[in-house]
Parts: structure tokens; sequence; C-alpha cells
């Protein structure tokens, strides 16, 4: 609003002219031009106006500053629904079409005991023997050639592991993890899962279970705020068997901070629970769109 007013020319729109050392005049008369004054009661109805509309907005603020405050309760989900999509081959169901489970049947080969005769006409039986495993007696030997493990709970455990971390836009690979000696990692700030491709030759159960560790892994990531935050616990279960605590143990996890190894403890506790994976990708980490 214009902080002068002509004297001569009232009514008419106001033209301001600027004279060098001087005082501004009327651009129309060329007359002194008077500085308007907003005291008194106009001053006070354009106050009382602006209250009003100050009250009549608060309203607004308020929703605005909760619907700031849900972005930005939303934003680790917004990058993360926009964080670039894993190239083909990374992308975790392009194992299936590269033959995971044609490689994992034949390590599952190698889990089935082997009946050899003997020269004397005696049988000799071999079969490998998980850690922590009791032996086999020998009719249960007989049983498991005669009838194979099928390892079907284990394959469809990996395949909704893989679909869960496809639709989190996790990358995974078969190749050496970083962590020298580590089966598998998840790597969040490149938002990489990585298994070491020997674990596909020891069948089924094995993959799944290190599958099945590394998606809780990816899970507490996602509930640290999105695929590339710093994973946190999620408060399940951590008890832990005689084995798994020998696992835990090693060397491997020596120089880990009391934080990593709650982390660990956490995944080695549920990694053979091998639905629990997928479930808890799926329910921390949001689908990409």
């Amino acid at each position: 609003m214009t902080r002068f007013r002509c004297p001569n020319c009232t009514g008419l729109p106001l033209r301001v002219h600027y004279l060098p050392r001087s005082s501004p005049v009327c651009g129309r008369c060329g007359g002194p031009l008077k500085r308007r004054s907003w005291s008194g009661p106009f001053t006070l109805a354009i106050s009382a106006v602006t209250l009003c509309l100050g009250l009549a907005a608060l309203p607004d603020l308020f929703e605005g500053a909760a619907t700031l405050a849900a972005r930005n309760a939303a934003l680790p989900q917004l990058l993360q629904r926009r964080l670039p999509i894993p190239e083909p081959d990374e992308q975790p169901l392009a194992l299936v079409q590269g033959g995971l489970f044609d490689e994992l049947s034949q390590g599952d080969q190698a889990w089935i005991p082997v009946a050899e005769p003997l020269p004397d006409g005696g049988t000799r039986y071999r079969y490998r023997r998980r850690q922590g495993e009791p032996e086999l007696t020998l009719d249960q030997i007989r049983e498991r050639i005669a009838n194979p493990p099928r390892f079907e709970t284990e394959r469809q455990a990996i395949n909704e592991l893989l679909q869960a971390l496809q639709a989190a836009g996790a990358r995974l690979v078969l190749e050496e993890p970083r962590k020298a000696g580590a089966a598998g990692e998840w790597d969040h700030a490149e938002r990489t899962l990585r298994v070491q491709p020997d674990v596909v030759d020891k069948g089924s159960l094995e993959f799944a279970r290190v599958l099945n560790h590394e998606a809780i892994h990816v899970a507490q990531s996602c509930a640290g705020g999105g695929l590339e935050a710093p994973p946190q616990v999620l408060g399940l279960d951590g008890t832990l068997s005689p084995r798994l605590r020998e696992q835990l143990a090693d060397p491997l996890y020596a120089a880990a901070s009391p934080r990593e190894k709650a982390l660990e403890k956490e995944a080695y506790a549920n990694q053979e629970r091998l639905g629990i994976g997928a479930s808890l990708v799926r329910r921390h980490c949001p689908a990409r769109s």
C-alpha cells in the first residue's frame, strides 16, 4: 500500500515523482506529497481484521503441521519406493530363471546316503551329517535311501523369500561376501544381499537357512527406516541352541560390537523358522509401487 497522498489531486490515482535530494512530489500537479498516517480507528480495524484472519487460519495451520508431520513420518517409505530398481540380473527372482532350483536339487543329492557293496559281500553306508545332527541308525539310513527327502518345504520357503525380497527392492547376488568367512551378508548401504556360491552346492536346506538369516537382517534395516538404513533389533525371540551359540562365538564375530552381536543373535535364533524371513520383510519393508 502506498505511503503518500497528494492534497491537490484527491480522488485521482497517485503518481509519485522523485527529485534529486528532495522529498517526492506529485507526478501530476508537481505539489509536495504528504506521508500517509495509519493511526486511529482505521488502524484498529485493520488489526482486528488481521487477528480474525489469523484465528480463522489456525485450524488450517494445525492441519498443515499435522500433514507435514505425517509426510516426515512417511519419508523413509517414500524414499524406499523411489529407490532405483535393481538390474535384471540382480533381482532375486532372476536366480530362479538362472536355474537355481536345478542346482539346489543337485546339492540335495549329496545328503542322500549311499550303499556301497564290499568284496566280502557286505555293505558299507556313507552319508553326510549336518553339524549338530545326531547319527542315523541303520534303519534310518535305509529308510532315507528308499525315500529320499524332497525338500519341498525348503523350496517353498526359498521361493517366498525371493518374492518378498524382490517386492521390497533388495538386490541378491551369488558372490563372495566381503566379510571373510561369511556364508552370506546383508549390505544395507548398497541394499545388496550376497550369498556364498558354495551354499547352493550344499542344497535346499542350507540355502534356505542362509537366505532366511539374511532376510531377517533386511527386515531389521527396514524397521530402522528403510533398505539403506542401519539395522535395528526387531524384538524376536533370541533363544539360541548350543549349536547356534557356538556359531555366534565364531571368530568371524570377534570384533563385532554389542549392537552387531545383538542383531546377529536375533537372526541366528530365528533362521531355522523358514517362514519368518519372508513374513518380516513383507511386514517391515514397503513393497515397491
